[in-house]
Formats: C-alpha cells, structure tokens, sequence
C-alpha cells in the first residue's frame, strides 16, 4: 500500500486546548512582497517556498510553518491562504499573492485536508492521525473557525469533496479502503462503501453526477454512483492514481498517478482516459494551472521538486527544486477551481 510516507509511525501528536489561540506571526517570517509568487509546501521539512511565476525562479529563502503542511485553501473571500500544518495542530494564514504570513490559528487538532462547502458555512478538516473530522462553523468576517463536531471516522479519513448544495461532504478512508457520506447539518455519517485499495483524492463531475476516486493502492480511478452507493466504472490510469485538477475546459480533469509517476487525463463525460503524461520526476502530486489554461505546475513528492507541463504538447517543460516532499501547491493569478477543495 502506496501510503508509508503517510505512516503514524513517529508522528508527534500535541495536546490541544479548548480554545482557539490566534496570533500574528512575527515579521523576520514575512518574505518580500512579490506579486505572483507560487506557494508550495514542503511537507517533509516544514517549510515553504515561493516561486515567481513570471521567472520561475525561487524568491529568497524558505518561510518555517507548523510540522507537516500537507494541504492549503483559499478562504472564501480570496483574501488569505489557509495552510494546514497537521502535525503542529494549527493554521497558518498567508497572503495568497505573496506568501507573508499573516496569522495563525492554534488548537486545529490534526488538521490534514481542510475544506470549505459552496455556500461558505462549514469548514471541514480531516484527522488522518486522530481518524476523525472536524466540522467547524466559520465566520468570514474574522476568518475565524468555531469547532461544531468533531466526528470519529476510521481509518486513516484523507480528502474531501461537497456537493454544490452543501448538504453532504464524501471522505476517503485510505486504510478502511472505503468512503463516508457526512451530512453536514446534522454531522452524522450517513454511509460508507467499499472502493478498493487506499483511495484518496475526491472529484465531482458536471451536476454532481459521479464521484471520481483516485485509488492510490492501484492503478485506476473509481466511478462511484453515489445516489445508489455503486462502483460503475474503473477508469484505467496508471499505479496510484492520486488526486485531481481541472483543466477547466468543462470536459477534462487531470489525476496524477504518484506511484507511475505519470498524469493523467479524464474525460468526464465519457469516463475514460484520454491519454497519459509521460516523461515526468518521481511521485507527482498536487497540481495548479496556469489562467491562460497552457501550464499545468505539479509536485514531484519524491523528487523535491516542482514541475511545469506544457499542455500543448503534454512534455514537462521546467522544473524547479523545492523542499523535501513537496505537497500542496498554489498561485492566485490561476485558472478557475471548480475543485471540491483547493489542494
């Protein structure tokens, strides 16, 4: 099972209090201001760095986070970056154009995927360590969450996604080897299925029609019938198929298979693949696209690098070196997300 790096084994685990401790990070943390600057996590060294995008050279040195900063999400007004330090059990908000540090948020228990649903109520995280999620209610005024529940969910709850109507969240569960259906007005599960080996990354096609799971522990994408809780398809892809981006062209979805170290890309009408990029750096990950839709950016997990594909011709064209583990990636000068989260 594709998941060591992911293992509890060592894993530092933190007490938490009953409150929320925010406070503002101390200014020799703040990089200079550049405009368009890429954000990528560097899960394995608790950093991260910044990228210009226009150059695509590396902008000064690496910013410290919280342990582990697996995922990141826009908040719903654009005006921060939400990193989720899951180790160090906090929030680390940044500014999404520039990568200064602008507060943290302490006391988010194992926070590994984080969330927001459509109508901007609920902010969800996943507890891969804890196997448990945390529902919030969040207040954009202060871009403060306040805990609601906290929902035991084994084993090993990874990604997310949420229906436009905001009524139910679906998670992974990589080592149960199933997904949960939550209904978020009453945080309750209402069900969970078998799907097969480590599933992981979440997507939703045109109208809430199938869900998409890239099963990590094989070599394909789940079609899951989630109105009748059934499996109808397996697309094909290559070994660990891991997580999703939109090529935002109403049709297209690309999923990068960390194990084949390949990309590849869905039709989500037909479900099926309709080709593979080759040629790539060990583990690709997270990925991000460029607003002119031609570059598509990717980390290369075991590679300490970050990637930029040419969609024209489907070839990596550049990488950069980053951090060990380079997870989550992010710029705001990006082509629309119609993502179900932003990692």
């Amino acid at each position: 099972m594709v998941t060591s790096f992911l293992s509890r084994a060592g894993l530092a685990t933190r007490t938490a209090g009953a409150c929320l401790t925010v406070f503002v990070a101390a200014a020799v943390c703040a990089p200079a201001a550049y405009a368009n600057n890429v954000i990528v996590l560097n899960s394995g060294e608790a950093t991260l760095s910044l990228i210009d995008e226009a150059t695509q050279q590396i902008v000064g040195g690496k910013t410290p986070t919280g342990k582990e900063p697996h995922h990141l999400m826009s908040t719903p007004d654009g005006r921060s970056l939400i990193v989720a330090d899951s180790v160090s059990n906090d929030l680390m908000f940044v500014d999404p154009k520039s990568g200064k540090i602008q507060k943290r948020i302490e006391n988010i228990e194992d926070p590994y995927q984080l969330g927001f649903s459509p109508d901007r109520k609920w902010f969800v995280t996943t507890g891969l360590r804890l196997d448990r999620l945390d529902i919030y209610a969040y207040d954009e005024k202060t871009a403060t969450p306040t805990l609601v529940k906290r929902l035991p969910l084994a084993t090993m709850p990874s990604h997310m996604a949420f229906t436009k109507d905001s009524k139910t969240v679906f998670v992974t569960l990589q080592v149960s080897g199933q997904i949960a259906a939550v209904d978020l007005a009453t945080q309750t599960v209402k069900w969970k299925m078998n799907v097969g080996d480590t599933p992981a990354g979440l997507w939703l096609t045109p109208g809430d029609k199938y869900l998409l799971i890239g099963m990590t522990g094989e070599d394909d994408v789940a079609v899951v019938d989630w109105r009748k809780q059934t499996i109808v398809k397996r697309i094909q892809t290559g070994k660990g198929a891991h997580n999703f981006r939109s090529l935002d062209d109403g049709v297209h979805v690309a999923v990068s298979n960390r194990v084949a170290s390949t990309i590849s890309i869905i039709d989500e009408n037909t479900l099926t693949n309709v080709g593979d990029i080759t040629g790539l750096m060990p583990g690709p990950d997270d990925m991000e696209l460029t607003a002119d839709k031609h570059y598509l950016w990717v980390t290369f997990r075991f590679a300490k690098h970050v990637g930029i594909i040419d969609l024209s011709t489907r070839k990596l064209v550049k990488t950069i070196a980053v951090g060990r583990s380079p997870h989550g990636i992010f710029f705001f000068d990006r082509a629309p997300v119609t993502a179900p989260n932003g990692a």
